[in-house]
């Protein structure tokens, strides 16, 4: 495995991006947020490119709050006013979207150095401890994020926490992907499949009302293979909320690794499968890409350049009862894995 220095931070810590290679593809891993900074894999024609929006460099992506690449938590996605309540106790944290907290807050792991604690050539661990308190959440918590090569073809990451006392975790990996390449523009014409009845209804804060919708009938139906483009400007109030999809799937299951979503550039045949053993599944066509961030080769991004598949728990369930619960506890580790599978059509 190949490591090579990346910039230091503003506190002076020393960044390294890390290489791993196995059959056709490259991955390379920034040890700051747990960033995968690229994604390199062939097209039909055996051409490889990369297939991840990112930075140019590390000041890039602290100036950035698309948290391109990076490990999100303590917890992903939304919580409601920025509270939550666990076992009698209340908890306020830092609000940093409106009156909520965004993706564990503005210093969230996305921001944090991790460190590598195991490197080969296709696989890398990094381990961060958030301490009791961090960005207002409670218990010492020690995560630990393994990036596999499973096989030529396939990245799997694994997440494991443990905490010394009742806290909440969502972890998820905030990968934007454009098949077609990063910089090659608009990533609406994908085909896109996700294996879900179901969505979570929200409200004009994007926080989920309690309520999932079917999708039968709807712009968020992906059941069978459509583009993700072709229903983004139905006069849907769902849409018209988030500025395109930004909305989490159901995907059931029992938290076994399966497959719940696929997405294919007709162009150059590049094809994405997701399995993950996660409850739901965020979708996200980078609507909040406005043109004034600078991406890794140099080129301006925009809404719609790309599509993420968070896998990850569901948003705001401290508040919701009737979620999966986020609740981790010090006799029961948290675990997960998520896979991104590259191959290309004929």
């Amino acid at each position: 495995m190949q490591a090579e220095p990346f910039g230091t931070t503003g506190a002076g810590d020393p960044v390294t991006r890390h290489t791993l290679e196995r059959g056709d593809l490259r991955v390379q891993i920034l040890d700051y947020g747990g960033i995968v900074s690229r994604i390199d894999v062939p097209d039909r024609t055996g051409r490889r490119a990369n297939v991840v929006l990112g930075a140019a460099d590390l000041a890039g992506y602290a100036a950035s709050d698309a948290h391109f690449g990076a490990v999100i938590g303590r917890y992903a996605n939304r919580i409601a006013g920025g509270r939550f309540h666990l076992d009698g106790r209340s908890y306020d944290l830092p609000r940093n979207e409106g009156r909520n907290t965004m993706h564990g807050g503005p210093e969230g792991f996305d921001r944090r150095v991790w460190r590598v604690t195991a490197a080969e050539a296709a696989s890398l661990t990094l381990t961060y401890r958030s301490l009791d308190g961090e960005q207002g959440f409670p218990g010492n918590l020690d995560v630990t994020v393994t990036y596999r090569l499973a096989d030529g073809h396939s990245l799997a990451i694994d997440y494991a926490a443990v905490t010394d006392r009742p806290t909440i975790l969502n972890l998820t990996n905030h990968s934007y992907f454009n098949l077609a390449g990063e910089g090659a523009g608009s990533a609406l014409g994908h085909i896109v499949t996700i294996a879900a009845d179901g969505v979570l209804v929200t409200d004009a804060e994007q926080i989920p009302t309690g309520a999932i919708a079917s999708v039968a009938g709807t712009p968020f139906d992906f059941r069978t293979p459509v583009a993700l483009g072709a229903r983004i400007r139905e006069a849907h109030p769902q849409l018209a909320l988030a500025h395109g999809y930004d909305h989490t799937y159901v995907l059931g299951g029992d938290g076994a690794l399966r497959e719940v979503a696929q997405a294919v550039d007709p162009v150059s045949g590049r094809c994405l499968t997701v399995a993950t053993t996660q409850p739901g599944l965020q979708l996200y066509t980078a609507n909040m890409l406005d043109g004034t961030v600078t991406g890794s080769g140099g080129g301006l991004y925009r809404a719609g350049d790309a599509v993420c598949f968070e896998a990850q728990g569901f948003p705001d369930a401290p508040n919701q009862p009737t979620f999966p619960s986020p609740v981790l506890r010090p006799d029961a580790p948290f675990r997960a894995t998520t896979v991104y599978r590259f191959t290309s059509l004929a």
